[in-house]
């Protein structure tokens, strides 16, 4: 998400009257590579890029594919194979091992239909997973849409677009299988006439919302990682307290009276950092009426468990489900210290427990770093 945001920065801030510019897309992946699908590079034709397709390897080379689809106002696909032993293959000796198709796809500035307005439209609508279905590849015969399209998907009346009834289902029935995954993919589609479709089918959900209840010193510097993460910041705090240096970080502050004001959704990780007792044993059950996923408490696990045991005895008890969504001790057994050590620990267990992932070490694990699936 923070790559998407630069890009559409530097996007904003380009003079068309001088410079031209293109969009790559990493849209297959086959085996291993630094960066996965949905990978983006914005490319200037002053040689200016932000973001990037791989860990440095084909930016090189990508920046001159750009500049041709900028000059043959065409986008173009281009395959990169670091498996091959030619050594006039871009990305050979890198020990990738992978396959990666990149889309090249040149920006016309006031097209709403271009890549980057699109992301854009999505950007600055409410907190929602949206669905973009970028054409990579056509054969046969197709009037109504062309290889570089984006469909920004609605419902099944989206692909009304495509013109091809037979094919419209099958991807209806894939982006829905997409979303219950939450996954993206590279797919294919064939027609009852022979038709194909190649398009990569993205699963873009909003930034990680962090809200941190506490004002004291360590917000700041873990609002400070997170927000190089990418990730929006609110501060559940009284204004008065709050230091000058978080208020020109987070992206909003809200007194503890409007706490229930906040919308919450399932990319929502709530933080109780006030360092007294009394506050946070008052705020956990107000807490755990939202429906977020992660609640952390900051603090030893004896203070936690005396928490929930005081809450017990006045009839508040902690149910087994609520239990499943606390963190206590907050963050990953790294040895923090230092607050930034300490943000560090919190914010790699927030992202694992988004991922689906328990934090360890990857040297053990058995399978690969990415899930890979293309059906």
């Amino acid at each position: 998400m923070n790559e998407i945001k630069a890009i559409i920065d530097a996007y904003d801030h380009i003079d068309w009257a001088t410079t031209q510019a293109a969009l790559a897309t990493v849209v297959r992946v086959e085996g291993s590579s630094y960066r996965r699908t949905g990978a983006r590079m914005l490319v200037m034709s002053n040689g200016v890029w932000i973001g990037g397709i791989s860990g440095g390897c084909l930016e090189g080379d990508a920046l001159n594919r750009a500049r041709l689809a900028i000059a043959k106002a065409s986008p173009s696909k281009i395959t990169y194979d670091t498996t091959t032993d030619d050594e006039h293959q871009i990305g050979v000796g890198l020990g990738c091992n992978g396959i990666i198709d990149v889309l090249f796809t040149p920006l016309i500035a006031h097209d709403a239909a271009n890549p980057v307005n699109v992301l854009k439209a999505c950007m600055n609508e409410p907190r929602q997973t949206h669905v973009l279905i970028t054409v990579t590849g056509l054969r046969g015969n197709w009037s109504t849409i062309k290889e570089g399209d984006v469909i920004r998907y609605h419902a099944a009346d989206s692909l009304n677009v495509l013109d091809n009834a037979a094919i419209q289902a099958q991807v209806d029935e894939q982006v829905h299988r997409r979303m219950a995954r939450k996954m993206s993919a590279p797919l294919r589609f064939e027609g009852l006439a022979g038709e194909v479709l190649d398009a990569f089918i993205e699963i873009l959900p909003p930034e990680i919302h962090l809200v941190l209840w506490g004002h004291q010193y360590d917000v700041y510097p873990l609002s400070r990682l997170v927000k190089q993460l990418g990730w929006r910041v609110t501060l559940v705090a009284n204004p008065l307290k709050v230091n000058a240096k978080i208020v020109a970080l987070v992206d909003a502050i809200v007194p503890p009276d409007q706490f229930d004001t906040l919308v919450f959704d399932e990319h929502t990780a709530l933080v109780l950092m006030s360092h007294d007792y009394k506050t946070d044993k008052t705020n956990l059950p107000r807490v755990l009426a939202t429906p977020v996923s992660y609640v952390g408490m900051l603090g030893p696990r004896v203070r936690s468990e005396r928490i929930w045991a005081e809450l017990a005895d006045e009839g508040q008890p902690i149910a087994d489900a609520d239990m499943v969504r606390i963190h206590a001790p907050v963050g990953l057994d790294i040895g923090a210290v230092s607050p930034e050590e300490i943000a560090l620990s919190l914010a790699a267990e927030i992202r694992a427990d988004f991922s689906g992932r328990d934090g360890s070490y990857l040297r053990l694990r058995q399978s690969s770093i990415h899930v890979r699936e293309t059906s």
